[in-house]
């Protein structure tokens, strides 16, 4: 494989492996949440941050630990047939589906995009110029004129009305890296029908086929 390849999937998994890592700890957060919500509502005045809390907690969890589950492959699937063919004509399989995935993820990430526009206060449809004048108006006046760009925050129609931008930046980010490494489990997929391992921690190992010479194998892996 392209040594250009090799790094892009190395580096986008090392990425996600750490910042999935990182986010397993959210749930410790949400479960200390949740438990302050019981004991104020038995000892205290009941607490309005709690639920919508424990919620985007919730959200982050599952948004920025979608890319490390995608790379540990412990995404829910049904197997029927899959676990009996060999490593390579999973790869194949893999390889043609991912593109279904790659289609879903990137209409979801235009869609969170425009949906974190809209939180910012942009009702109009054209989402990413809105992020472009943002951005000049940043970089040219600072955070006063790029202020000046953003109109009327979205709240929650909740009692406690937090803003809705901070957590629709986490799922634009968290969409981003799915798709980033979706892109990268396709090129493993085709390491794979060469017989190569590309992924974060390999070494370009050889899936060896039942029957074939494992010195061939060998060279190939040096090539």
């Amino acid at each position: 494989m392209p040594r250009i390849i090799v790094a892009y999937v190395r580096a986008v998994e090392s990425l996600n492996y750490r910042i999935g890592r990182a986010t397993m700890y959210l749930i410790f957060v949400m479960i200390a949440v949740l438990m302050w919500s019981s004991i104020s509502k038995v000892a205290f005045l009941p607490a309005h941050w709690t639920l919508e809390t424990a919620q985007f907690l919730m959200v982050a969890y599952y948004i920025l630990g979608g890319p490390y589950s995608i790379q540990m492959g412990t995404n829910v699937r049904m197997d029927l047939i899959y676990g009996g063919w060999s490593a390579r004509r999973k790869a194949m399989v893999d390889a043609f589906m991912v593109f279904f995935l790659l289609f879903y993820l990137a209409v979801l990430l235009y869609g969170a995009i425009g949906s974190t526009a809209y939180s910012l206060g942009y009702w109009g449809t054209e989402p990413f110029a809105f992020f472009r004048d943002l951005a000049m108006a940043f970089l040219s006046g600072g955070p006063e004129a790029a202020g000046e760009v953003i109109g009327r925050l979205e709240r929650s129609s909740t009692a406690w009305r937090p803003y809705m931008w901070p957590i629709k930046v986490v799922m634009v980010i968290g969409i981003f890296l799915m798709l980033l490494q979706a892109t990268a489990e396709f090129f493993k997929d085709l390491a794979r029908m060469r017989g190569l391992e590309i992924g974060r921690g390999a070494r370009a190992e050889v899936i060896r086929a039942p029957g074939k010479d494992p010195a061939k194998d060998s060279d190939r892996s040096t090539a």
